[in-house]
């Protein structure tokens, strides 16, 4: 007698729309479960995205100048998820991501002066000096450094986040990696440790679409990263990364998820970097014409703008006062950056673990 399979239970993922489209077509203009943002929220918005965006238009300018060394990774086109993310958390929660990191610092409350100046190797630096971008630390701000070896952050905030679990602390950390650290081996199994263990990890990956050059259609099997824990039974959802408010409202969701003893949550934000992989990257892998497009039409920090506007919440003297004020402070950065000293020879094996 033939005998009925068993149905196996449905995975728990809590993908936030049934039917979301592929790959570069599953953005949507508007995401349907975005916040309606107050004044306040979106002036507080606007005003930290284009810290982030001129702070990194300041830092590829130095980069040009030879004053900033190695690489230089910007992050301008990604400002939505930062801010919208650091919005979600409380004192105590921690932040830890790869490389393309200056936006996490600054949304996290570091000092825009200390950051250049680390990036250009002065005494006044986060790390002295000796770090450059992948060794800039403040745990004073929980941000627990953007790492070198790609997928590497994604162990060490499953570790931040045991270190919470087993101290009841209530802390939650953020884990931001990319879509081409997205099939690292290491990335599985520390998703595979914080489901078994319920730890408080939000893993957020930026889709930005193409990796250090490779776009995911050509590199990923499974292009719909919010499904990548699926086998663990963690569950995962993508987001307009464009949209701040779309952010903010996942964001929310997840943290407190993962805050409450429920394990671990994935986050695809859908997002797009303007500029090369790095400074020395001409980006020839896409046209000019994709990239003014999503400049035109899906700026993060241009959304907030016309909205401002439309709300009557400000003008366009108001806007241009704020962007006047943050490229002050940006100026003073850079000049900070360009002025302090150079760490002294008698420090080069202070503070490194040999």
């Amino acid at each position: 007698m033939a005998v009925a399979a068993k149905k196996s239970p449905a995975p728990r993922t809590t993908a936030s729309k049934a039917a979301a489209p592929k790959s570069s077509a599953r953005r949507s203009d508007k995401s349907a479960d975005a916040l309606d943002f107050s004044k306040d929220q979106e002036l507080a918005a606007y005003r930290q995205m284009l810290e982030i965006r001129r702070f990194e238009e300041k830092a590829g300018q130095m980069y040009g100048m030879g004053l900033i060394g190695g690489f230089c990774h910007l992050y301008i086109g990604q400002e939505a998820v930062v801010v919208g993310m650091q919005s979600a958390l409380k004192p105590g929660d921690q932040v830890i991501t790869g490389y393309r990191d200056h936006g996490h610092m600054l949304a996290t409350g570091m000092d825009p002066k200390g950051v250049m100046a680390e990036l250009t190797g002065r005494r006044g630096g986060y790390s002295k000096g000796k770090g450059g971008s992948m060794h800039m630390f403040s745990i004073e701000k929980g941000f627990f450094g953007g790492h070198g070896i790609v997928g590497a952050q994604v162990s060490l905030g499953t570790g931040l986040a045991f270190a919470n679990h087993y101290r009841d602390n209530g802390g939650v950390c953020l884990t931001y990696f990319g879509d081409g650290a997205s099939n690292q081996g290491q990335v599985y199994e520390s998703f595979n440790m914080a489901e078994l263990w319920k730890l408080p990890v939000v893993y957020i990956i930026e889709n930005n679409r193409y990796a250090m050059g490779t776009s995911v259609s050509r590199a990923s099997a499974q292009t719909d990263f919010s499904k990548r824990g699926a086998s663990f039974n963690i569950p995962g959802e993508q987001v307009d990364g464009m949209d701040v408010r779309a952010v903010k409202a996942a964001g929310e969701r997840a943290v407190e998820f993962a805050r409450s003893g429920k394990g671990p949550y994935i986050l695809e934000m859908l997002t797009y970097r303007y500029r090369g992989h790095s400074m020395s990257d001409p980006a020839k892998y896409r046209s000019k014409e994709e990239v003014q497009k999503m400049r035109t039409e899906h700026d993060p920090i241009e959304q907030v703008r016309a909205r401002l506007l439309e709300k009557g919440w400000a003008s366009e003297d108001d806007l241009k006062a704020v962007d006047a004020d943050i490229r002050e402070v940006m100026n003073a950065a850079a000049d900070f950056a360009s002025h302090d000293p150079e760490p002294d020879p008698s420090e080069l094996y202070t503070d490194v673990l040999r």
